[in-house]
């Protein structure tokens, strides 16, 4: 997401039977990632069991399944075999690890089991495609090192392709800025039991030194290492402090993820030249940087990449829905300032061509009651209108327009306006219907429809609809005005809704995630929200729900939540 420049700046879970179906460039001094990576060793050394050289391996960054297929999902962990291999540090022994796939927590029932290799190389991350399982069960998993098991944790495979579906439950987040604030939306997502899987919509970490990026001027808990990451070992620990959160291994623990990427897993802003964050030759090359940042989430992320290198790829779950998942940064044109045409230019692109096709024929080649697409930028159209003036300058800084308020922000599909257009109109040439584009990225929850012309909208028709679920830590508008809570947004959604007809809702200033919830009726969204985003014992409430009714391609308000 763009952002302010830097210079302005275990559990128990149900059974099957129980469950409820910036920056202008600046100079930096850069440290060696070997000697940041020591910030991590006091904690993760003290974690370990007793002993020094000899001590037993340790799961200290949890376990995670994703990607759920009919027939298998895909298991991950991280062991540190010894108390020196910490992440990032290129040190330690090749371990073997141990898993196995059962149907009870108690393990007395094993159906998968088998082995892996943890080196050095892959930073001792390990992951185990299962497969031969049947679909739509419930499954427990671990892994074992010696005489260490890791904590047991739940799964769930997907539908059989052909099975009609009752229906299916997400959870849904996005933006999580570990110096911002706690992820107490992980928690209560966890707590729940009811998910089939949840979907992480990017920015599931961000790259900023200590107190680079907003906090409300205060930083919650410290980034390790101290600097912005640069190089694989830098990436790597950073990966890994992110796994250590209790929060986030709980809710790795109760369901399978469905990841892809946005820009802060590699830097701000990130097209397939360069990013805003990045300041080749000072900070390396960006081929280096890219490929040490892409390295590494592959690593330390339960994803099974259809195209090496990208988050681009489909999943099937049942007919009910299938869920198309984009990498838009891989492919994309450099960003455009406003006011010369070159957002509307069609040799520009978002998703690159062959990404583009790859969508379109999925698609209209759907046979699903549902077409699900994890978007993670907004693809509904967003113009500042007549927004207050002591509005314009906080919202331009959230979002990276211009401070005069020109009415783009050409990091999202606004910036290519030539692939939203084929997109749309593909879906309307072909009368595709139901198609659901579900985002993060802008810190703000959004219910939309996404018109064919939002010029003449709703005398237009609405070629799908889109949900907006808000960042889990990240800096919305309340934050960066250091105002309380709700202060912006009575002002500022009025604005925002008179100047885009097409938006039914949008809240710039709460903090929380989303509860997808799928039937062959409707699709509708959920919206949480939690009460302090700095406090361990931070609660959660429903704010709103949104849903559209099959084949109407229209979201409408609905007055409590599934």
């Amino acid at each position: 997401m763009t952002s302010r420049h830097r210079s302005s700046e275990s559990s128990t879970f149900p059974s099957s039977a129980e469950r409820t179906d910036p920056r202008t460039p600046s100079r930096r001094t850069v440290v060696k990632a070997a000697a940041a990576g020591a910030v991590l060793a006091a904690p993760l050394a003290a974690a370990l069991p007793a002993g020094a050289a000899g001590a037993a391996p340790a799961f200290l960054h949890g376990v995670a399944s994703g990607d759920p297929l009919p027939d298998g999902v895909l298991l991950w962990t991280r062991v540190t075999p010894t108390p020196e291999s910490i992440p990032g540090s290129g040190l330690g022994p090749d371990t073997e690890v141990s898993w196995s796939v059962a149907l009870d927590k108690a393990f007395t029932n094993i159906v998968a089991k088998g082995s892996v290799t943890a080196t050095a190389a892959a930073d001792h991350t390990v992951k185990a495609d299962v497969r031969g399982l049947a679909p739509a069960t419930d499954y427990w998993f671990r892994f074992s090192a010696g005489p260490t098991d890791s904590p047991a944790a739940r799964t769930r495979t997907a539908p059989a392709a052909d099975a009609a579906v009752p229906g299916l439950r997400f959870g849904v987040v996005s933006c999580a800025n570990w110096e911002a604030g706690l992820f107490s939306s992980y928690r209560h997502l966890a707590a729940r039991g009811d998910l089939d899987a949840w979907l992480h919509l990017g920015d599931y970490l961000y790259e900023y030194g200590t107190g680079e990026y907003g906090t409300r001027d205060t930083v919650v808990r410290p980034h390790a290492p101290a600097h912005e990451i640069l190089t694989l070992a830098d990436y790597r620990v950073r990966h890994g402090q992110y796994k250590t959160d209790p929060d986030l291994q709980a809710l790795h623990a109760v369901a399978p993820v469905v990841a892809i990427w946005d820009d802060h897993e590699i830097a701000n802003d990130t097209w397939s030249g360069g990013a805003e964050n990045h300041t080749e030759g000072t900070e390396g090359t960006w081929a280096a940087r890219q490929a040490a940042a892409k390295r590494a989430y592959f690593e330390w992320m339960p994803v099974r990449p259809a195209i090496a290198g990208t988050t681009y790829r489909r999943l099937r779950f049942g007919k009910l829905a299938d869920l198309s998942l984009l990498d838009l940064r891989s492919f994309r044109s450099q960003q455009v300032g406003l006011g010369n045409g070159e957002v509307d230019d069609p040799d520009r692109t978002l998703t690159g061509r062959a990404q583009l096709d790859w969508l379109k024929a999925g698609l209209s080649s759907s046979d699903t009651t549902w077409r699900l697409v994890g978007n993670s930028v907004m693809i509904s159209p967003f113009a500042v209108g007549s927004i207050p003036a002591e509005l314009l300058k906080p919202l331009a800084e959230l979002l990276g327009l211009p401070k005069e308020g020109l009415a783009l922000n050409t990091d999202q599909w606004d910036g290519y306006t030539d692939d939203r257009r084929e997109v749309l109109a593909h879906l309307r040439a072909n009368a595709v219907r139901n198609t659901v584009f579900l985002t993060g990225d802008i810190h703000m929850a959004w219910a939309n429809d996404v018109p064919h012309n939002a010029a003449t909208y709703p005398l237009s028709a609405s070629a799908a609809t889109e949900f907006v679920v808000t960042s889990v830590t990240s800096d919305n508008l309340d934050d960066i005005v250091k105002v309380p809570e709700g202060t912006v947004s009575a002002i500022a959604a009025p604005a925002i809704r008179a100047a885009n007809r097409h938006v039914h809702w949008v809240d710039t200033d709460r903090h929380g995630y989303g509860v997808l919830d799928v039937t062959a009726e409707r699709t509708q969204m959920d919206y949480y929200v939690v009460s302090d985003r700095t406090d361990p014992d931070a609660t959660s409430a429903w704010a709103r729900s949104y849903r559209t009714r099959s084949g109407t391609q229209r979201v409408e308000r609905v007055y409590a939540p599934v």
